[in-house]
């Protein structure tokens, strides 16, 4: 039996950074974010999706994002829309990563509003990446493509870190890189050790 390790934390938490410390460990990593990339890609399903409804989010038949922000900073009800639109996609592709690795011992699943779709019921266990506030702001600040407003927009509409802490199997610390590549090693060896891993 496949292990499905769910993989979630807030914005600038370091959840990408994690997954692939994941992925160097030869477990396979389904990234939803990734996912979304790929779906906004020309012709692709979610391209046509947002194109339907909001066409002057598109450039040269892609989803343009810092058009869908500015839409979603004005209305933010656009964003709970695209996410009714957007989500059944990725619902199904990661149906389809787990069908095709149903013979590795482990998975993770790196989706960002794991617990807000209710994709957590998937999962056996799940870790959540985190770090101090101040932190997480910094690292939100030092991409350079987001405002402060877009950024308390995002996070509002995240389900708080504390609460993801309170509902993880496992809390990993990225204040350190060297901490959290302990803690994943950890968890694997934890997540081996069990009867049906």
């Amino acid at each position: 039996m496949t292990y499905v390790l769910g993989l979630t934390g807030s914005l600038g938490m370091g959840k990408t950074t994690t997954a692939a410390m994941f992925s160097d460990q030869g477990i396979p990593v389904w990234d939803a974010d990734a996912c979304v990339r790929a779906l906004y890609a020309p012709g692709a399903p979610g391209a046509q999706a947002v194109a339907t409804h909001y066409p002057a989010a598109l450039h040269n038949g892609a989803v343009y994002r810092p058009a869908l922000r500015a839409m979603i900073a004005a209305d933010p009800s656009v964003l709970d829309h695209l996410n009714a639109l957007i989500h059944p996609l990725t619902a199904d592709a990661r149906a389809a990563f787990l069908a095709a690795h149903v013979a590795a011992p482990i998975v993770v699943l790196d989706i960002p509003l794991l617990f807000e779709t209710g994709a957590d019921a998937t999962c056996h266990g799940i870790a959540v990446v985190s770090t101090a506030p101040d932190t997480q702001r910094a690292r939100l600040r030092a991409r350079g493509q987001m405002t402060d407003p877009e950024i308390d927009l995002i996070l509002s509409r995240q389900m708080p870190d504390a609460d993801k802490r309170r509902r993880a199997t496992w809390v990993i610390d990225t204040a350190t890189m060297d901490g959290a590549q302990a803690q994943v090693a950890d968890i694997l060896r934890t997540i081996r050790s069990l009867p049906h891993a």
